[in-house]
């Protein structure tokens, strides 16, 4: 005969599993378009980043020198994308159209600037993937806060 504690203790593990089953079946919230915890998609975005970028904003995301000053062609030099930058201080849709379509994307009767259009060079995914490797990149702090920027504007 069964006892009633083994009958208990699996009822107790049949529920836990429903619960443990719904919960994971409910869609993840994520906010923005970034997906910084993706491996698949940081490792995409760091093989991009290292063709198309690093050139100018550093093979460590660390920009250029006196990038807050304008150069003598008038231009500012690629600013850093790690922590110490001002990258995420924009929301994912800022970021992604900066990238695609350059500061005229995103600002009226934009000042020259040296950053290319990538529209027809990436395609949306391989942008995203690239600004995904940059987010990874930030210390924690950093990534809630850049979290907290993008649900603000949504």
């Amino acid at each position: 005969m069964v006892s009633r504690k083994a009958i208990l203790l699996t009822g107790g593990l049949t529920l836990a599993g429903f619960a443990a089953a719904f919960v994971l079946a409910q869609p993840v919230q994520t906010v923005g378009i970034l997906t910084s915890d993706d491996a698949e998609v940081i490792a995409v975005g760091q093989s991009i980043y290292a063709d198309q970028c690093a050139a100018c904003h550093g093979a460590r995301l660390q920009g250029q020198p006196t990038w807050r000053i304008r150069g003598e062609d008038g231009l500012l030099p690629a600013p850093p994308h790690d922590a110490t930058g001002h990258t995420w201080h924009h929301d994912d849709e800022t970021l992604f159209t900066l990238t695609k379509y350059g500061l005229a994307g995103v600002i009226e009767n934009a000042p020259p600037s040296g950053m290319p259009v990538y529209d027809g060079v990436l395609s949306d995914d391989e942008i995203i993937a690239v600004l995904s490797f940059i987010k990874s990149t930030w210390p924690s702090d950093i990534r809630e806060h850049h979290d907290a920027l993008n649900a603000q504007s949504e």
